[in-house]
């Protein structure tokens, strides 16, 4: 579809240019021609005044030279003018093709991204509903069916129903993020609002018996609280579940023009191939990193990395195999 829409683009880019280009050189043509027409009669008017001569011939012949001169000017003119806009449509041409593709880039990945995004949207729907079709074919087959297995279905199906409302909520919080632009900031403590992070999935740590070890500076910074403690909360919640139990997840806030908030975890880290994919939406990491079955559908750092450039900041990971994960959030 968009090698069309590069071909027609850029005829379109060449016929505005080649118009703007001919234009000019009929404007050239007018002026030059004028500007020799008006010299030539200026000498006309001299040679008439002269006074009467026996060699007059002599002023015809150069009359006829001159008109020869002319010719052949209005004709090399021509010419010029012609070559000029063949190599102005060849160059265009290139440029245009160029330009039309620089063009129409961004649109054409943003094309990718969302029919990326709908087919992998798809796929995590489709799961839980395929889960909860079979569960209640099995069950309608069955002749023991009672109210024990049906009890069993009914709860097997809420949890698959509650997978749903959670992927549902997500897509909306992304969706919603991707038509921000601007937000309304405020002063806020950068350890303040990592604070508050923490004490959110507090729990969740504490359940697994890991330790946060905090070393905070000062930090204030402008921001939208709400954003940047759910922000520090998906990075927590990551780095609860995929650290082994009775580990400690290491966070410090350093203040300066670009103050910055380093999360590292003990887990078994991540491969460098997938380093690269991790706030990509739907992307998820080996779930070998973890003992443990970690739920989620890979869009938690996408959501993370939303927010960090909405308010002008970068993220980034870095991992070895086998000892941890640090994420870096710069504000």
């Amino acid at each position: 579809m968009f090698k069309s829409t590069y071909l027609k683009l850029t005829l379109f880019y060449v016929a505005v240019i080649m118009v703007i280009s001919v234009g000019f050189s009929l404007a050239i043509f007018s002026i030059s021609s004028n500007e020799i027409d008006r010299g030539l009669n200026r000498q006309d008017t001299i040679i008439q005044n002269l006074p009467p001569r026996n060699d007059s011939h002599l002023f015809d012949d150069f009359i006829n030279l001159r008109q020869q001169q002319l010719d052949d000017s209005t004709n090399r003119l021509t010419q010029n003018l012609i070559y000029f806009n063949l190599l102005i449509l060849i160059l265009s041409t290139i440029a245009s093709y160029f330009f039309a593709r620089w063009t129409l880039r961004p649109l054409e990945e943003a094309m990718e991204e969302q029919s990326q995004f709908t087919a992998d949207a798809s796929h995590e729907l489709r799961t839980p509903l395929a889960a909860i079709k079979l569960e209640i074919e099995v069950g309608l087959r069955d002749k023991k069916f009672d109210f024990a297995s049906a009890r069993k279905i009914l709860q097997s199906n809420l949890e698959e129903v509650g997978k749903l409302e959670s992927l549902s909520s997500t897509l909306l919080r992304l969706a919603k993020l991707d038509e921000v632009e601007k937000l309304d900031f405020s002063d806020l403590n950068l350890a303040d609002v990592v604070t508050e992070a923490y004490e959110k999935v507090e729990v969740l740590a504490k359940k697994r018996s890991i330790k946060f070890v905090t070393d905070f500076q000062n930090a204030e910074i402008r921001g939208d609280q709400t954003m940047l403690t759910e922000l520090f909360v998906i990075l927590f919640d990551n780095a609860i579940k995929y650290s082994p139990a009775k580990s400690k997840i290491k966070v410090s806030v350093t203040s300066g023009k670009n103050p910055e908030v380093l999360i590292k975890d003990s887990g078994i880290g991540i491969a460098p191939k997938e380093l690269l994919h991790i706030f990509d939406r739907f992307y998820r990491a080996d779930s070998a990193r973890s003992k443990e079955k970690v739920d989620g559908f890979g869009l938690g750092l996408s959501i993370a990395k939303r927010i960090v450039e909405l308010h002008g900041g970068e993220i980034s990971a870095k991992s070895n195999v086998g000892n941890g994960s640090e994420f870096k959030v710069e504000l």
